[in-house]
């Protein structure tokens, strides 16, 4: 089991800035893939950037490539977000995940988070 907790996020200017956080409890983290994934209201839960166990490799949807940002720190149990050049469509509610392969697709990750809120404004 992997228990993980996002913080972060919050209202945003368009065009400013912000980070998420998620913490991990449990099982080993450094044996996970973590992902971000976002849903926006009335909308199917979307993958975003994903990043190996090892931190060596990360994909990002096309949407946010190059304004957003995944890292991780294996001896923290954390891995971040940070979104830069926010645009009103990035509002959703964000969600933290750990899974075994490195996929953009929900059904791959077995364990999320709860969600961070992230409001842009025009």
């Amino acid at each position: 089991q992997v228990q993980l907790v996002e913080s972060g996020g919050g209202l945003v200017q368009a065009g400013g800035s912000s980070r998420l956080s998620c913490a991990a409890s449990g099982r080993p983290f450094s044996s996970y893939v973590m992902a971000w994934f976002r849903q926006a209201p009335g909308k199917e839960r979307e993958f975003v950037t994903a990043i190996t166990s090892s931190g060596g490799s990360r994909y990002y949807a096309e949407s946010v490539k190059g304004r957003f940002t995944i890292s991780r720190d294996n001896a923290k149990n954390t891995v971040d977000l940070q979104m830069n050049s926010l645009k009103p469509e990035d509002t959703a509610v964000y969600y933290c995940a750990a899974g075994g392969r490195l996929e953009t697709f929900k059904r791959a990750y077995d364990y999320w988070g709860q969600g961070a809120q992230v409001t842009v404004s025009s």
